[in-house]
């Protein structure tokens, strides 16, 4: 997905194309590559180089024939590219980095709609997702019948292959990233937030994390503020009818790429969305991108906008042409 959204919006405003995928994921784009070929896409407007960040992307940053670079991935690393691209030849560059997405549920919400959507927001690709929720802010009348409800519907999913189309969980992508996540949640405990389920190694071959329930979390924590990028649902309450001090709290981070608010009154959910310092805000939904619409960060989360036609600015100049006669 990544991968399309970038070359879409690059390819449709007249450029050529080099595209280094994550080192750790690489084989979606060899076989695009591929595809690109058959369909018969001319030689040298689809170049795919798989290798490191530290060799082969930081040669694309320095390099003085790129003029535009585009990055998703962490915060740190697009701060380093940022820098290589200003040091080499000012090229141009737009950043989709790291979030911690505040995903806001109000006691006048559809519980049910809520609770699946909360996970899916929290779990979906295993939580190795951009805009995931990275903490949920659940107002306290309907905090423990939230909590309650989607551990029963955690012990429900069917952890295993990832083809399996049945499956619902699949592995972590790789053995450092399951080690971060243990670490992760150790520091939950050791903070004092409660785990309510998850937090450990499946006892199976591969990577595979268990599905994860922080509460109790309180603003201070290192996993009300850290991004995880895995599945573990991080919930905080916060006081009926205290509508602008949870906004407060979900604005206090250094992240803005998404937001969320689940909530049957139009004008509160309006009221949220106009005050929620992220790029997206999904209203009774989430993970609900768009070609047509603009996709992009605030603050530490990156600049510039993957979609829409915001999307092909990225990748045009503009020119003024000033004749007398």
């Amino acid at each position: 997905m990544m991968l399309a959204w970038k070359t879409a919006a690059c390819l449709a405003a007249g450029n050529t194309v080099v595209l280094k995928p994550a080192q750790v994921t690489p084989l979606t784009a060899l076989k695009f590559a591929e595809l690109a070929a058959r369909a018969g896409l001319p030689k040298g407007v689809i170049n795919i180089l798989p290798g490191s960040g530290a060799l082969v992307g930081q040669r694309l940053s320095d390099h003085p024939v790129v003029r535009k670079l585009g990055f998703t991935g962490s915060t740190e690393i697009g701060k380093h590219i940022m820098k290589s691209c200003a040091v080499s030849n000012v090229k141009k560059v737009s950043l989709e980095l790291g979030g911690k997405s505040p995903l806001i549920i109000f006691s006048d919400c559809d519980m049910d709609k809520a609770v699946r959507m909360g996970m899916c927001s929290v779990f979906f690709n295993k939580g190795e997702n951009c805009i995931a929720a990275g903490r949920l802010f659940v107002e306290e009348t309907i905090h423990d019948q939230f909590v309650k409800k989607v551990v029963e519907e955690v012990k429900k999913m069917k952890i295993g292959d990832p083809l399996d189309r049945s499956t619902d969980h699949g592995p972590q992508n790789h053995k450092a990233h399951l080690d971060k996540l243990l670490e992760y949640c150790q520091m939950g405990v050791k903070e004092g937030a409660t785990l309510i389920c998850g937090g450990k190694q499946v006892q199976r071959p591969g990577f595979f994390f268990e599905p994860t329930v922080f509460a109790d979390v309180q603003d201070h924590m290192y996993i009300a503020k850290e991004e995880s990028f895995g599945p573990i649902m991080i919930i905080s309450k916060f006081r009926s009818g205290e509508v602008d001090d949870v906004l407060r709290r979900a604005n206090d981070t250094e992240y803005g790429l998404a937001s969320g608010v689940f909530t049957r009154d139009i004008s509160k959910a309006m009221y949220v969305s106009e005050r929620l310092n992220a790029g997206t805000v999904f209203v009774n939904t989430y993970n609900k991108t768009d070609v047509a619409a603009p996709f992009g960060g605030f603050k530490q989360s990156g600049f510039g906008k993957d979609l829409g036609q915001e999307a092909l600015n990225e990748y045009l100049k503009t020119k003024a042409v000033t004749i007398e006669y």
